[in-house]
């Protein structure tokens, strides 16, 4: 069996594209063993890493393919940029710290927040992105056929959580319920982003329910990071 049938087999795709290069070009013969299966092992792990970011990014359903390259910080826009950009190094997905994000609509809100989770994923974060009323609306129909477990369990175990369009829908009995236990259940241990046009003074009319407002908004108001975002509607100006 030729080397890159063997290289094939085994899944190591890297080092087969990379193989051959080399043989087409004969540089093979020009490296010594130990250069040569250096540089295979670079292109496999490079390779693997590559993979594993575009796994990431389109396990998380972003509402838009952006990065943090992307952000105007043009004056007009009023934007805190050495706050923004002291998150590119994710060490609040790290620690567990959770962002809010407000603001008018068309400010910029879920693009900031899709970068900041692909720039998660390009550094190797599970991310999962889901507007909220549709976010509910899937926790209310897994109880119904039975994959609530499956589903909990993947708004748990990944690393950042983006819950984007809070507060467009006052909450019911149940969502208010449902929309706690993710919060509860991820505070303190995982990241969660929540983008809003409604500044978390008002989110106790959001919620309707005074006691779980307090339960939800003193695990935000003290500990996270929190970004406003002022300025005319960026779909306006576009």
């Amino acid at each position: 069996m030729k080397i890159t049938e063997h290289m094939n087999t085994l899944r190591l795709h890297g080092m087969s594209l990379l193989w051959a290069t080399l043989t087409e070009n004969r540089q093979h013969l020009q490296l010594d063993l130990h250069d040569g299966l250096e540089l295979l092992l670079q292109a496999e792990g490079e390779d693997r890493q590559q993979r594993r970011t575009a796994r990431l990014i389109y396990q998380a359903k972003f509402r838009y393919q952006a990065s943090m390259e992307e952000i105007s910080f043009d004056p007009s826009r009023k934007l805190d940029k050495n706050l923004i950009l002291s998150l590119t190094d994710c060490q609040f997905i790290t620690k567990g710290q959770s962002v809010v994000i407000t603001g008018p609509t068309g400010a910029g809100k879920s693009f900031l927040a899709s970068a900041l989770g692909h720039q998660g994923c390009m550094l190797g974060y599970s991310t999962t992105y889901y507007n909220v009323h549709k976010l509910l609306t899937t926790l209310k129909m897994a109880k119904v056929d039975g994959s609530i477990f499956k589903v909990e369990r993947k708004l748990y175990k990944t690393n950042l959580l983006i819950l984007d369009d809070f507060g467009l829908q006052r909450l019911n009995d149940k969502q208010r319920i449902d929309f706690l236990d993710i919060i509860e259940d991820r505070h303190g241990r995982k990241s969660t982003i929540i983008v809003s046009q409604i500044p978390m003074v008002n989110w106790f009319d959001v919620i309707a329910d005074n006691t779980i407002a307090d339960a939800i908004v003193d695990r935000f108001i003290h500990q996270s990071i929190k970004i406003e975002m002022p300025g005319e509607s960026m779909r306006k100006n576009r």
